[in-house]
């Protein structure tokens, strides 16, 4: 009989590999497990593993254009294109000089605040959560960067939805089981909701803390540096971040008084691997740091702060090593 056939019945499609039949060949794989075969080595579960691949977006026209409204479009004084594409193109070699691999976000002509794509989105171990910025200035950056994700065959698990806004920087990874998410002025409780529920799937708690009024991000506050140092700026740093990082083993070194200037520059650092990073140039943070024996290398960004960011700001992390 034809329900007897080992293949296809005859005449028919029953039985056949498209319909389920006995040469069908079922995926197993979870999604985790095809990091690095169908789609490309990507993700992060720490904030000190080894660098591997960063995001970035060199200033395009729409900076030039800003600067006749510095203030309008987020910016804290006007910036000069030329001087500013010189200091970004050298801070992509830098990580070249380290072996880290740059994907490039082409510049834009529309939006200005674009070349700051670590607020664009984050890294899980799966794959990307894409940001949804909280300012009209910058509604919309967020495709451009997802259009660059998806090239790079770097899979984007989660766009978020409804009212929520977020920004990549307001995320920190303390270890592969928890997250720190600041609440504040450019990341909601619909958002921490959304990210929360996905990251519960992956068996990641959510932390979520407050910013205190009149700041930006949580890279702003800290920056974690190796499994067990971190760095905070006193009196502005959530207290609840400080509890969740001791409770974890790290040791919390906190900002010598430099002056607003030196330390939003001192805390505005990417962490190349345990205890290396890359900052911009600042004589007085740079003591601090090698006081604490990190490795530091520096890069120019006179031009580009500007703008209201540096390295950190400029740079989103799409792989450390695993393991």
């Amino acid at each position: 009989m034809a329900e007897d056939m080992p293949g296809a019945a005859e005449g028919t499609s029953f039985g056949t590999a498209a319909y389920g039949g006995e040469a069908w060949s079922p995926r197993t794989a979870p999604h985790a497990a095809e990091i690095g075969t169908h789609w490309a080595e990507c993700g992060i579960a720490n904030e000190w593993a080894p660098l591997g691949c960063v995001l970035v977006s060199a200033p395009g026209p729409a900076l030039a254009a800003a600067s006749n409204e510095a203030d309008r479009n987020q910016l804290l004084a006007p910036v000069d294109l030329a001087r500013a594409a010189d200091e970004h193109a050298r801070m992509a070699q830098a990580y070249r000089d380290a072996g880290v691999t740059v994907l490039e976000v082409p510049p834009s002509a529309t939006h200005p605040n674009q070349m700051f794509c670590a607020d664009l989105f984050v890294m899980t171990p799966e794959g990307a959560i894409l940001a949804r910025p909280a300012s009209t200035v910058r509604a919309g950056e967020e495709v451009a960067v997802a259009a660059c994700l998806a090239a790079a065959r770097v899979p984007v698990l989660m766009t978020l939805r409804g009212e929520a806004t977020f920004e990549g920087a307001d995320l920190m990874w303390l270890d592969a089981h928890c997250v720190l998410v600041a609440r504040g002025l450019r990341t909601n409780d619909a958002a921490i909701a959304q990210i929360a529920g996905l990251l519960g799937q992956m068996g990641v708690e959510t932390i979520a803390v407050d910013l205190p009024f009149g700041t930006m991000h949580l890279m702003g506050m800290l920056r974690i540096l190796d499994r067990d140092l971190a760095v905070a700026w006193p009196r502005r740093t959530p207290h609840a971040a400080v509890v969740a990082l001791r409770a974890r083993g790290f040791r919390v070194a906190f900002l010598p008084d430099l002056g607003e200037a030196d330390t939003n520059t001192a805390m505005n650092v990417v962490t190349l691997g345990p205890r290396r990073i890359l900052m911009p140039a600042s004589p007085a943070a740079r003591a601090f740091y090698e006081g604490l024996g990190v490795e530091v290398t520096e890069t120019p960004t006179a031009e580009l702060r500007k703008a209201a960011g540096a390295v950190g700001c400029l740079t989103g992390v799409v792989a450390r090593a695993r393991g």
